[in-house]
Formats: C-alpha cells, structure tokens, sequence
C-alpha cells in the first residue's frame, strides 16, 4: 500500500492536478463547473437527493399549471416554442404540452451537422402525431468551417451548432410574438456546473445561455473568410428584442421529476420512437439518447480525450442519481466502453470536417490534457483511473 500511495504522489506532482471522483457517481472533478461538497459528493448527486427527497412535487405541478392558464391560446395561435432536436427529451416535453396540457407548441430545430436516419425517423415520427415544425439549416460553407476551425482550436466541432440552438428558437420567439418558450432540463444542477441563482433551475437565463452553453460572443468569429452577415445564425437577439416580446423561457425538467431515461420509457410508448440499431451507442451502453447527429459520437470522444471521462460515465452518472443503476455496475460499464473509438462514422465526420485520418488523430492528441494523461511506450493512459 505504501508504494502505491508513492507512485500516486509522484504522478500528482507531474500532473501539477489531484483528479478524484463523486464518491455517489463517477463524475470526476475534471468536468468544467463541476463542485464537490465536503463528503466528495459532487452537486448533481445532491441535487437529485433534493428531488427524491426535498421537491415537493405537487406544489411545482400545481406552478406549472398556472403558468401555462396565463399562455394557453384561445384562438389556435402558438402559445409556445419547444427548441425541438427529435430526441427523446424534447419529444417529452413536446408531447406532454400539447396533448396532456392542451398546449399548442411550434418545434423548432436548429439542423443536426451531419443527420442520421434515426434522427430522421424520430422527428418525422412525432411530427405525425400531429405537430407544427420549423426546421433551420445554416449556411453549410459557413457552418462547416466554423466547424472545423473549433474541431481544431477547441477539440469541439459543435461550437457553432450550440450557439445555433441556442440562438434560432429565440429568434422566431421575437419574430413570430411567441412569449413562452420551455426547454427541457437545467443542464448545470441536473448534471453538476455553475449555478448562478436559485431561480437559474426554472428560468432561462441569457447570461448564463452566453456563459455556460455559448461560452463566446459568435462576433468573435469573423475572419478572411467569414463575415459578420454569415453569423447571423447564431447571434442571439437583442435584449430590448426579447423584452418587447416578452418572452420568458421555463425548464421543463424544473416541474416534473426530471429522468432521460424515463424520458425515452415515455415517448416510446407514445409513438414510433427508434434506437440505435446497433442495439447500443458507441461510446456507451445505452441505445437511446444523441442519435440525431452522426458528429456526436465523435464529441463525447473529444470529451474523453479533454476531460477524462466518456459517454459511459455521464450517462451512468445520471441513471446512478436517478435510482436506476448502482455505481458498481457503472463502473463495470465505464471500463468496458468509455474509451471507445467513434469509428462507426469516421469516414464521414472526416469528410465533413475535410480531413484526413491522419490529420484527425493528430488533432485529437493536441487536446489531452497532461493533467489527466500520460503517456506509456507510445500508449496513453489515464494518469487516475476512475475507481
């Protein structure tokens, strides 16, 4: 034992970095914004013990209804935006609002980069249930070296497409006088981040859209050949616009105990709702959640490579939090698939991103972290393996 804790020591000093994990969940304190309290247990664990034990539920129900008495249409109009992808999520609090609520929600989405057949499936599955759908696709020349300027300076090609979905749904809220729109979840307490206030849980925040899921003014990216007009996808509006309008923007997942795993029990039991056909996800062991873009295989990688940590550890995070997995059996998954190469759609996010195979790996190597990484007679290795 004693050389052991040696060897941890000596690995700590070259790292510069003391790397641990949620005693609760495997996330590890190298996710951005993440907190731990003084147990080691990070806030996404503490906040869903809130929603178990603390919430009452009844009373946020009781909110959600009076919230929607003072928007629901009287005349057909819309009465909400649902920023709408096809996913599982989304598709929930779609379906509830129109058809257990009476609501009448316009989905808009803000075009995958590169769309899978599933995806396809799956929105056009709900759109026949009976919905209203606005469906945006950028400038490709645009979006697509944007994409791969971020691939390359960032380690992110989806830079640009977050701030697109984050930007296109206000968009046609200011422009249509649509004042209510409702997300899904608040990403930073259901899966641990920054909390600016109390209310950042239910309501949307622009300050923290530019922060936390932007991270970066779009004007910032002009260059020879890029123009001020080409980023007007993902601009986001003017304040005094979205004022004047009155728009006010609702997590969903604030109302309703928020789980994606029982998100996707909902939506398939509702419609024609499709899995990964592999009977699971690259990178994970789950067949249900991301499968619209063929580029997020390859995102969740870049998230291993920067971070320490794949798409095994945040999805059995979020089902260890909701009650729905133990963490021995999240371990067990994370050794056996974490690491996972995107190898299945290789070919095209190397064509889309004009790269070749080589270049790709010599980029993604750029972006570990030797904080978290070390390497061993020409293999990487986590420097703190999750345990």
């Amino acid at each position: 034992m004693k050389n052991n804790y040696v060897n941890r020591d000596q690995e700590r000093e070259k790292s510069g970095r003391e790397i641990f994990y949620c005693k609760k969940c495997l996330m590890p304190n190298t996710r951005p914004r993440v907190t731990f309290d003084a147990l080691g247990v990070c806030n996404a664990c503490n906040h869903a013990a809130e929603k178990w034990d603390s919430v009452n539920w009844d009373a946020r129900r009781k909110e959600f209804d009076d919230l929607l008495n003072a928007y629901r249409s009287k005349n057909g109009n819309w009465d909400c935006i649902v920023p709408w992808s096809g996913g599982k999520d989304s598709s929930y609090v779609a379906y509830r609002l129109k058809f257990e609520f009476k609501m009448n929600p316009l989905l808009v989405t803000f075009s995958p980069q590169v769309p899978t057949e599933v995806g396809n499936h799956n929105r056009e599955a709900l759109i026949q249930c009976g919905f209203d759908h606005l469906f945006f696709r950028p400038d490709q020349r645009v979006h697509r070296r944007l994409s791969k300027r971020f691939f390359i300076e960032r380690g992110n090609q989806k830079v640009a497409w977050d701030a697109g979905i984050n930007t296109i749904p206000v968009k046609f809220a200011v422009k249509l006088g649509i004042p209510l729109i409702f997300y899904a979840e608040h990403g930073e307490s259901e899966y641990g981040g920054k909390i600016l206030h109390e209310d950042a849980k239910k309501i949307r925040d622009f300050t923290e859209v530019i922060e936390h899921q932007i991270g970066d003014d779009p004007r910032n990216w002009v260059d020879e050949e890029i123009s001020a007009k080409d980023l007007n996808p993902y601009i986001y509006p003017d304040i005094d616009e979205v004022s004047k309008v009155g728009i006010k923007a609702f997590y969903f997942g604030y109302f309703f105990k928020w789980s994606s795993y029982e998100n996707y029990l909902y939506v398939k039991d509702k419609f024609d709702f499709h899995t990964c056909p592999a009977g699971r996800t690259e990178g994970t062991f789950t067949d249900f959640d991301s499968l619209d873009d063929k580029s997020d295989n390859l995102y969740y990688y870049l998230q291993y490579i920067k971070f320490g940590f794949g798409r095994v550890v945040r999805d059995a995070s979020r089902m260890i939090q909701n009650r729905q997995l133990t963490r021995e059996r999240g371990l067990e998954l994370s050794r056996k698939y974490d690491h996972e190469f995107p190898a299945l759609y290789l070919q095209d996010m190397l064509q889309y991103l004009q790269l070749s195979e080589r270049e790709f790996l010599e980029i993604v190597d750029k972006h570990r972290n030797p904080e978290i990484w070390k390497n061993e007679n020409g293999e990487w290795k986590l420097r703190y393996p999750l345990v």
